[in-house]
């Protein structure tokens, strides 16, 4: 009977924890979507057949979302942001690192002046086939 108590009071400070992190107001507030792949399948179906959309999250997302919460709580140190926990197990993107936002920017510079390059390259191929012959001997004009 003690055992049963012990265990009953680590499921209330779990249901607290995931009550103090935002957990359950995201969702039962309807403000949580599925993360990919089940985005565009979930959208489809629930547009078409609420009945067929509500199998769907019965038969396919709510085991994975179950045994998430069952990593959860078994984890023994908890996650400060119980959210991020369960969208990086379930798939969604992880938080991005920090210099995400430079490798952006750094990329479409690069990428720039490749273009500007290749233009150039462009260039200075029909300055210089003024001045040399074609490769079959006539000379360009």
């Amino acid at each position: 009977m003690a055992q049963y108590r012990a265990s009953e009071s680590k499921r209330e400070q779990f249901r607290r924890y995931l009550e103090k992190s935002g957990v359950l107001d995201t969702l039962t507030s309807g403000k949580w979507t599925p993360p990919p792949p089940f985005s565009l399948v979930t959208l489809t179906i629930m547009h078409s057949v609420k009945q067929s959309f509500n199998l769907f999250l019965l038969i396919s997302v709510l085991p994975l979302f179950l045994a998430v919460l069952v990593a959860l709580y078994e984890e023994p140190e908890k996650p400060n942001n119980a959210l991020d926990f369960i969208k990086l197990h379930l798939g969604a993107a992880g938080p991005e690192p920090a210099d995400t936002e430079a490798l952006r920017t750094e990329l479409a510079d690069l990428q720039q002046k490749c273009s500007e390059l290749m233009e150039e390259n462009k260039e200075l191929r029909s300055r210089l086939m003024q001045y040399e012959p074609s490769p079959d001997g006539e000379a360009a004009e």
